[in-house]
């Protein structure tokens, strides 16, 4: 049994120093999404009604497809944030790297997929 004191147990293991910056992305995402969840919803749910020339008539305009491209790019950025804080905090050693790594090319994957396809839609 080692008499170790709290502050000995502790001591080397110090702040990551990237919370409050991770907070501050993760507050940021948050209320931007909040602002775009509307407008993304107006466009989505006036397109869900019409046939597939006016859902990409609806896209060819450059108001909606901007408003789609930004949520899509902030969408992602937001999970991925959300994903790593998870992961490490409920992960440890190599996996926590590996599923760190993975949710990062997921998420940029996801969000470049996307883009590539409103940008197909748009143009």
């Amino acid at each position: 049994m080692a008499f170790l004191t709290d502050r000995k147990r502790v001591n080397g293991l110090g702040s990551a120093k990237s919370g409050t910056a991770q907070h501050w992305t993760m507050t940021i995402t948050s209320v931007a999404l909040l602002i775009l969840t509307p407008f993304f919803l107006g466009i989505v749910g006036s397109a869900l009604g019409s046939d597939y020339a006016e859902a990409i008539a609806l896209l060819g305009r450059p108001v909606p497809a901007m408003v789609v491209a930004v949520y899509i790019v902030v969408a992602m950025h937001h999970l991925r944030y959300g994903m790593q804080i998870m992961i490490e905090d409920y992960t440890h050693g190599m996996n926590k790297k590996i599923a760190i790594i993975a949710t990062t090319l997921i998420c940029y994957g996801l969000a470049a997929g996307g883009l590539v396809a409103l940008m197909q839609i748009a143009l």
